[in-house]
C-alpha cells in the first residue's frame, strides 16, 4: 500500500511537524548507514515514548506500510536501511537514562541513549558499561541490542546479549512486551536473549535494562610488535593455549598501523608488520602477574619489542589509534567495504594469509584490524565507487573471505549482524531446514512481515517476497 498524505498527517498530529520527515531532502541522510548499501526511506519519524512507537506501529499497520527501526546509523551491515521503502523509526530523541541503580548494578535506558554515556554516567560510583563498540561515543544501545554489538573488551566481557537483563519492546500489531526484570536467571524461555541481535525483523525495543560492572583495581594496557603478521596471529592462539585471559586483544596489521599512526601518533611503530594491543584487568597482583607471563608469550611467538603503558596518558593513547582507526583509514581512501567474519583463535594466521591471497588475486590492497581475542576479523577493502565493477569486486573478496571463514569453522558475522549484506550468504552457513526454521521464528512474531522486511534471511527463504513495495503519494 503507498504511504499516503493522510498517514503523514496522522504522524504529524501525534509527534509534531518537526518529528516527521517525508520530503525527498530531508530523507538523503537516512538511505544509507556505515556501510555500502543504499535504499531511501519514504519517510522518517521521531518517536520520543512508547507511546508514540506503539501509534507508529498501528497506523502503518492499518496502512500496510513496512517499518525499519533506526539508532545512529554507524551499522555495517545494512540493517537500519528501509530496503522495502518503508518508514524509519529513529530512535534518536528517546535518548534518556531512566533509572540508575548502583545497589543491584544495574540501569534502565532509552534506546537512543550513546553507548559511552552509560559508563560516564556511573563512572563516579565506581561502575562502567562493558560492551564498548569502536563506535560507542556514537552508536546507540538500542542499535547495539539490535545488533548484538561487541568491542575490544568481548574476550572477557562478553556481548551485548551478556548484558541485557531486561528489555521492553513493541511488537507489529502494537501490543507491548516486557521482558526480564534485574534479578538473574528468570523462568520461561530467555525471550530476552531471542531479541537481542534480532536486528529489528521481530519488534522494536523501547527500553533497555543493563548490568553494570564494577570498575577494576587495576589496569596495564601493553603493545606487542613484530616484523611479521602470522606471528602476532600464533600469540593469539598461544595465549589461549596457555590459559591467559587478558580483557582485550587487538590486532592491526602493517598498512593498518601505518595509516593509524599518521593520523593518531599514538606510539605505533612505523616499520612493524603488525602490533597486538593487548590489556589486562583486575587485582593488583594478578595483573602484575598475567603481564609479565603474556610478555614471554609475545616474545615466544616472535614479537620484536613488548611495550607498557607506563601513564594513564600513554594507555588513552593507545586506544586512540584503535578506537580512531576507522578515520584514520579515510585519510587514505574515502570508500572502503568492512567485513565482519569470526574464525577460530588457531585459525588467525591461515586466515590472514588467505585474505592476502584473496587480496592479491583481486588486485586489492587489503589491510586488518580486528578483536584477535575472539578471532573477530575486520579486514578493509578499498574500492573506487567512479571505477566501473570496483565495488563489486570489493564485495565478491567479501564474500570470499567469508566463505573461507565458514570453512576453517567460523562465521559470517559477529557483531555487524547480516543485515541486508550478507543475508545470501546465511544460506553458506545454514541448512536449509535451519533457515527455514529461523523464519518461522520471525513470522511468529511478524506474520505480516512489517518489521524490517527482506533482511536476514536469503532470497526466497525469507519473507519479502509476500509484500509489495511501499511508494510515497502525497
Amino acid at each position: 500500500m503507498p504511504l499516503t498524505k493522510t498517514l503523514i498527517e496522522q504522524f504529524e498530529a501525534q509527534l509534531g511537524k518537526g518529528a516527521v520527515l517525508w520530503r525527498p531532502e530531508d530523507l538523503t541522510l537516512y538511505e544509507y548507514d556505515g556501510g555500502v548499501d543504499k535504499a531511501r526511506p519514504a519517510a522518517v519519524v521521531f518517536p520520543r515514548t512508547t507511546e508514540d512507537v506503539v501509534f507508529i506501529v498501528l497506523k502503518a499497520r492499518e496502512a500496510r506500510v513496512p517499518i525499519v527501526g533506526r539508532g545512529a546509523g554507524t551499522g555495517l551491515s545494512g540493517g537500519s536501511i528501509p530496503r522495502d521503502n518503508g518508514v524509519v523509526i529513529s530512535f534518536s530523541r528517546m535518548n534518556r537514562i531512566l533509572e540508575i541503580d548502583i545497589e543491584n548494578e544495574r540501569a534502565i535506558v532509552q534506546p537512543g541513549v550513546v553507548n559511552l554515556d552509560v559508563t560516564q554516567a556511573v563512572k563516579s560510583y565506581g561502575y562502567f558499561y562493558a560492551p564498548d563498540p569502536s563506535s560507542a561515543r556514537a552508536c546507540t544501545i538500542g542499535g547495539n541490542v539490535a545488533e548484538n554489538a561487541g568491542g575490544p573488551h568481548t574476550l572477557a566481557y562478553g556481548v551485548t546479549t551478556n548484558h541485557v537483563v531486561s528489555l521492553e519492546a513493541v511488537l507489529p500489531d502494537g501490543s507491548v512486551m516486557r521482558l526480564g526484570r534485574k534479578e538473574l536467571d528468570l523462568p520461561g524461555y530467555d525471550l530476552t536473549g531471542l531479541l537481542t541481535g534480532s536486528e529489528g525483523t521481530m519488534a522494536l525495543v523501547t527500553e533497555i535494562g543493563l548490568r553494570l560492572m564494577r570498575q577494576p583495581e587495576a589496569v596495564k594496557t601493553m603493545l606487542a610488535v613484530y616484523g611479521a603478521a602470522e606471528c602476532a596471529g600464533d600469540t593469539v592462539g598461544e595465549l589461549t593455549a596457555r590459559s591467559l585471559l587478558p580483557v582485550a586483544v587487538e590486532m592491526l596489521d602493517g598498512p593498518m598501523l601505518r595509516m593509524v599512526e599518521e593520523a593518531t601518533h599514538a606510539g605505533y611503530p612505523m616499520d612493524a608488520a603488525a602490533v597486538l594491543l593487548i590489556e589486562v584487568e583486575g587485582l593488583k597482583e594478578e595483573v602484575e602477574e598475567q603481564t609479565a607471563q603474556i610478555d614471554k608469550v609475545c616474545l615466544h611467538c616472535g614479537a620484536t619489542e613488548f611495550r607498557i603503558a607506563k601513564t594513564e596518558e600513554e594507555r588513552a593513547l593507545l586506544w586512540k589509534g584503535r578506537k580512531n582507526a576507522f578515520g584514520a583509514i579515510g585519510r587514505i581512501t574515502p570508500t572502503y567495504y568492512v567485513q565482519d567474519g569470526v574464525v577460530p583463535r588457531t585459525q588467525i594466521a591461515p586466515t590472514l594469509k588467505a585474505i592476502a591471497a584473496i587480496g592479491e588475486r583481486r588486485g586489492i590492497a587489503i589491510s586488518n584490524i580486528f578483536h584477535a581475542g575472539d578471532g573477530n576479523m575486520h579486514p578493509i577493502i578499498p574500492f573506487d565507487p567512479r571505477k566501473e565493477g570496483d565495488l563489486r569486486n570489493a564485495q565478491l573478496a567479501g564474500e570470499e573471505i567469508l566463505d573461507f571463514c565458514i570453512s576453517v569453522g567460523g562465521s559470517i558475522t559477529g557483531e555487524h549482524g547480516v543485515g541486508m549484506e550478507k543475508m545470501e550468504l546465511m544460506a553458506h552457513q545454514f541448512d536449509d531446514d535451519s533457515l527455514d526454521m529461523i523464519r518461522r521464528i520471525k513470522m511468529a512474531f511478524d506474520p505480516h512481515c512489517s518489521l524490517n522486511p527482506g533482511k536476514v534471511l536469503p532470497t526466497g527463504k525469507g519473507c519479502l517476497e509476500i509484500r509489495q513495495p511501499a511508494k510515497m503519494e502525497l
